[in-house]
């Protein structure tokens, strides 16, 4: 699996590189510019990632508007539905407007921080990017 983390604060992204680490190979933006550049030019590549964990509230660029830009160069690259990035939002917001505006962007998932290991991994085995731990 290949990821990217997508957060501004420096803890939660630490956080989010241990959880993910010995799973993926982990690549972090700080920012929603920073992020749509690593997408577009991992896709451009033909190293598309499997996973992006995207906090919204974030300098330069939000994280509502990356992920519209990163479904956006999925769909010129005609990457589409289930063969494009699964999109975990982890983010602070916990309105509903926001968790509902995220999922019709496009997101997969949506976690409400503090970050929580055993929620990121159950998500990740939810979305089909772990395998489900044996009995």
């Amino acid at each position: 699996m290949k990821a990217l983390i997508v957060e501004d604060d420096f803890t939660s992204r630490l956080l989010l590189q241990r959880i993910l680490g010995p799973h993926a190979e982990v690549h972090v933006a700080v920012d929603g510019e920073e992020a749509v550049t690593a997408f577009r030019s991992a896709v451009e590549a033909g190293q598309s990632y499997d996973l992006v964990c995207l906090d919204i509230m974030m300098p330069k660029k939000d994280g509502k508007a990356a992920l519209k830009e990163i479904r956006e160069i999925e769909a010129r690259k005609g990457i589409l539905g289930l063969d494009g990035a699964k999109v975990i939002m982890v983010t602070a917001m916990s309105d509903s407007k926001t968790i509902m505006a995220s999922f019709a962007s496009q997101c997969e998932s949506y976690i409400v921080k503090p970050i929580d290991k055993n929620k990121i991994l159950k998500e990740l085995r939810t979305l089909g990017l772990l395998k489900e731990k044996a009995s």
